[in-house]
């Protein structure tokens, strides 16, 4: 029996936080970047909140959110015990406030009335997954919390909110969504649902990304960006991810590289290994390029594939993304020695068992070597 949910109830368009108008009288707990007190942007979110409601900002977020930092945010979620949650920003934001409302609630022993989701960047899909990556450093590694409860209740997608990222933003976390959209496509958990939402954030990534790296103030290609990345979360939610994303989380862990970034040098090797070996991410894969006009209809599946993982290749040049970690900064002989220990956690991570191939290790070790120089 196949399952399908879509439980956020997703407002899209400059008018979008409107929404928060609607809550009174209530504890607001606001998790946002550690960047963005201050700024219009968040100021802009703080006028669209009654003055009836008590709230309190937690904005220590860091990059790949650290146990230590969710701990923090812990404590003061405690001491205020909110009815509502604002989780504004990129992946780290929103996930760093589903893991403090996790244990939050637990120890607590309360529950949060609404959860908000007001993502700032264009890629994570975090704001409609029930998913937390949070990282112990201590031991290099990334652990996804996944319940179901921890989807938010309500996703405020604003076009205007990430049209002054940096561009390098754009960049990463745009090729993370193209990296959801194609893992969960090929996904063991994939769906007639999932595979339609993968498909159109695909043809819209590939159309549109590069322009908004390009021209950041154009407000309808951002837009649609910014829904192509919720829909690929939803689609990921459900179908799944694989390997790209287990061995980027240990990338992220061991070298610092940003989250879509690792995902953008995988990402063509994962296509190249999938679809080599599964002859139905290979058609997926395909009609998916046919239907983004990458690949002509009357070719081959092998040759639309070929396109496809050229396409990947080319988005990343126009954004100017470094393909291999020696071009990120990273010691080649550092990322060699590492090689075991990102294997071995690549296959504890909570992505690894929907790749539509099972990996031997020697196979998860090319891939990561791959992009190592």
């Amino acid at each position: 029996m196949e399952k399908y949910s879509m439980p956020t109830r997703i407002y899209s368009g400059t008018d979008s936080l409107d929404k928060l108008n609607e809550f009174k009288n209530e504890s607001i707990l606001m998790v946002c970047d550690a960047f963005l007190p201050g700024t219009p942007t968040l100021k802009k979110i703080e006028d669209e909140i009654d003055p009836s409601n008590k709230c309190e900002e937690f904005s220590d977020v860091k990059p790949d959110p650290p146990l230590t930092n969710i701990m923090e945010g812990i404590q003061q979620f405690l001491k205020l015990r909110p009815t509502i949650m604002v989780a504004i920003g990129g992946g780290s934001a929103i996930d760093t406030a589903k893991a403090i409302r996790f244990f939050g609630e637990k120890i607590g022993k309360l529950d949060i009335k609404c959860f908000i989701a007001v993502p700032t960047t264009s890629g994570t899909g975090s704001e409609v997954t029930n998913t937390a990556v949070v990282s112990d450093t201590e031991a290099k590694r990334k652990i996804p919390i996944l319940e179901d409860y921890l989807t938010p209740d309500i996703a405020l997608l604003d076009p205007e909110l990430v049209m002054t990222a940096p561009k390098s933003v754009t960049a990463f976390s745009g090729m993370d969504v193209l990296t959801h959209a194609l893992e969960a496509l090929v996904a063991t958990n994939a769906t007639l649902f999932s595979d339609a939402l993968a498909e159109e954030a695909i043809d819209v990534i590939t159309h549109c990304l590069v322009e908004c790296y390009q021209h950041g103030d154009n407000t309808k290609a951002r837009k649609i960006v910014h829904e192509a990345s919720n829909i690929a979360g939803t689609a990921f939610n459900n179908a799944g991810l694989g390997i790209c994303h287990s061995i980027a989380h240990q990338i992220g862990a061991n070298f610092h590289v940003p989250h879509g970034l690792a995902n953008t040098m995988l990402l063509p090797y994962v296509v190249a290994y999938n679809t080599s070996n599964s002859k139905t991410a290979m058609h997926k894969v395909a009609v998916a390029a046919k239907k983004a006009g990458i690949a002509a209809p009357s070719v081959g599946d092998k040759l639309a594939v070929q396109r496809m993982i050229g396409k990947i290749r080319q988005m990343a040049r126009h954004m100017d993304c470094p393909m291999t970690l020696k071009d990120f900064g990273v010691d080649p002989k550092d990322a060699y020695a590492a090689a075991d220990t990102v294997v071995a956690n690549a296959k504890k991570d909570a992505t690894f068992p929907t790749n539509p191939v099972d990996p031997t290790d020697e196979d998860l070790k090319k891939v990561y070597e791959a992009v190592i120089r």
